[in-house]
C-alpha cells in the first residue's frame, strides 16, 4: 500500500463516517493489494516450477470470511488448524481438495471429518498416526491425502515464540532425535497411504536460509523414503509459510519471487517437477495491506514526555504491547478530517485505552504533535492484528472495511473514489454483555 493510497483510504473513512465517536476504531484492509499480493506469490513459485501448487492461506492470519473468500477466488486455498477456521474456510467456499489441516492437538472428531470431506491431513505425531490407522480402517473409501509433520529442527530466529523449528519444539516429529529419522521412514513405509511431508521452519523474525535448510531437510527425507519404497510414494511436500515482513517502511520486502529464486538455488530437486508443492502463507499476504484507525481522545504530559491517549491498545495490537522490541508499528498522524499532520515531529507516546501501564502503541516515537480529535493510523496491521482481539477491559472488536477504487469513477478532487465494503461489523455493547453470559447473571446467587 503506496503512502497515496494509504491517504486517500484514511481521508475517505473519515468522511464516510467509518470513524467517529461512537466508533472509535476502525479497520481497513486494501482489496487491490491483496489481490496483489495473492498473484505475486502464485507468479513466483510458477517461474521457478512447473509442477502442481496449492497456495494454501494461514486462516489464522484472518479469520475473516469475506478474506478467505477474496483469496479463494484468487487461487488460494485455506490452512486450517482447529474446527473454527475450517468452518470459517468452507462458509467462505473453499474446496476441501484445497484445504489443508494443521494441528498439534486434533481430536478423533476433526480427523475423521477431514477424511469424511477428502481434506488433506498433515500428522503431527505417532499417535495421531496411529488414530489414523483406525479411522482409515473404519472408513467406506478414505481419499484425503495424509502427510507426516516433521521439525527439521534447524534452530530458531529473533522471536522465540515463533520459531517452529528449535531442538524442543512442540510441533511435529523430532527429525534429529536419536532413531527419529529412521522412525518417520518405517512409519511411511508401513502406510502406503501416507504420501505427503510437511515442515514449517517459522514464522516473523526467522532467516530465509533458516527456512529453506529445514526444507533442504525434508526434501531430503522424502527422496530417502522414495528411495526405501522403491517407487514415488512420497510425492507432495508441504513447505510451510513463515516468510518474514518488513514492518520498518513500505518496502514489500522480502518478496515472494525473491524467497521462490533462493529455495530453486538451494534445494534445485524440490522444483523439478517430481514433487507436489503446498505452501501455507499468512502474515506475508496481508500485513502490509492492512491499517487499524484510532481517534485520539486526549493528550497530556508526564515526566516531560507527551502523551497522545488513543482508543487502539491491547485489545487490537496484542503482540505489539505485549512484546514491543519484537513487534514495533509505523505509526502516521492524521487531522480530524483525515489529512496527514504537519508540524515539527516532537518525541511522544501514543498510548491505548486500556487500564495498565504498558498498554502503548508506540513509545518516544517522534511524531507531529497530537491533540483531541487527531487519528492515528497503524500501518501493516493486516495480519493478527484486527483479527484477533483481545478482550481485555471487554472492549469491542473493531468493524473491518475493505476498499477498493473502482476504475472511472472519479471523485471531485479528480482521484478516483473509494469505495467501502463491510468485512466484519463492529462488536456492540449488547454483544459483549451476551458473550459474557448477560443472559445467565443470576446462575450463581444463592436459590437460583
Amino acid at each position: 500500500m503506496t503512502a497515496d493510497r494509504r491517504d486517500q483510504a484514511v481521508r475517505a473513512a473519515l468522511a464516510q463516517g467509518l470513524l467517529t465517536e461512537d466508533q472509535p476504531v476502525a479497520a481497513l484492509l486494501d482489496v487491490a493489494g491483496i489481490r496483489a499480493s495473492a498473484r505475486a506469490l502464485r507468479a513466483a513459485f510458477a517461474a521457478v516450477t512447473d509442477a502442481p501448487v496449492l497456495h494454501a492461506f494461514a486462516v489464522k492470519a484472518a479469520p475473516l470470511v469475506p478474506v478467505v473468500a477474496l483469496l479463494n477466488e484468487e487461487g488460494i486455498g485455506a490452512e486450517v488448524a482447529s474446527p473454527g477456521e475450517l468452518a470459517l474456510a468452507r462458509a467462505a467456499g473453499v474446496r476441501p481438495g484445497d484445504t489443508v489441516l494443521d494441528s498439534p492437538a486434533k481430536t478423533r472428531a476433526e480427523l475423521a471429518e477431514a477424511l469424511e470431506l477428502g481434506i488433506a491431513v498433515n500428522a503431527d505425531n505417532p499417535q495421531e498416526l496411529a488414530r489414523l490407522d483406525a479411522l482409515r480402517a473404519a472408513a467406506d473409501n478414505p481419499s484425503a491425502p495424509i502427510g507426516i509433520r516433521v521439525n527439521a529442527q534447524v534452530g530458531g530466529g529473533t522471536i522465540g515464540a515463533l520459531s517452529t523449528a528449535t531442538a524442543t519444539s512442540k510441533f511435529g516429529i523430532a527429525l534429529r532425535d536419536e532413531g527419529a529419522r529412521r522412525a518417520v521412514v518405517r512409519m511411511c513405509l508401513d502406510r502406503p497411504w501416507v504420501t505427503r511431508l510437511h515442515t514449517h521452519s517459522g514464522s516473523q523474525g526467522i532467516p530465509l536460509e533458516r527456512m529453506i535448510e529445514g526444507i533442504r531437510e525434508v526434501y531430503g527425507l522424502a527422496e530417502e523414503i522414495n528411495a526405501a519404497a522403491g517407487r514415488r510414494q512420497i510425492d507432495t511436500i508441504d513447505i510451510g509459510g513463515g516468510l518474514p515482513v518488513n514492518f520498518a517502511s513500505d518496502d514489500h520486502t522480502p518478496s515472494f519471487a525473491e524467497y521462490a529464486a533462493l529455495l530453486r538455488m538451494r534445494v534445485p530437486g524440490l522444483l523439478d517437477g517430481r514433487y507436489g508443492l503446498v505452501t501455507e502463507f499468512g502474515r506475508s499476504l496481508l500485513a502490509k495491506n492492512g491499517l487499524i484507525l484510532a481517534r485520539v481522545e486526549y493528550t497530556k504530559v508526564s515526566g516531560g514526555r507527551p502523551i497522545a491517549v488513543t482508543h487502539a491498545g491491547v485489545q487490537v495490537a496484542t503482540r505489539t504491547v505485549y512484546d514491543p522490541a519484537s513487534w514495533p508499528l509505523r505509526i502516521a498522524a492524521y487531522d480530524g478530517k483525515g489529512l496527514p499532520k504537519a508540524g515539527e515531529p516532537v518525541v511522544q507516546d501514543v498510548a491505548g485505552p486500556a487500564c495498565f501501564a504498558g498498554d502503548l502503541l508506540a513509545e518516544g516515537r517522534a511524531l507531529p504533535p497530537l491533540e483531541p480529535g487527531d487519528v492515528v493510523a497503524a500501518l501493516d496491521t493486516g495480519a493478527y492484528y484486527f483479527s484477533n482481539h483481545y478482550g481485555y477491559n471487554s472492549l469491542p472488536r473493531p468493524g473491518v472495511y475493505g476498499f477498493s477504487s473502482p476504475a472511472g469513477e472519479g471523485a471531485a478532487d479528480g482521484r478516483e473514489e473509494t469505495v467501502f465494503a463491510p468485512v466484519r461489523a463492529p462488536q456492540t455493547v449488547a454483544e459483549i454483555v451476551a458473550e459474557s453470559g448477560g443472559e445467565l447473571a443470576g446462575a450463581l446467587l444463592r436459590g437460583e
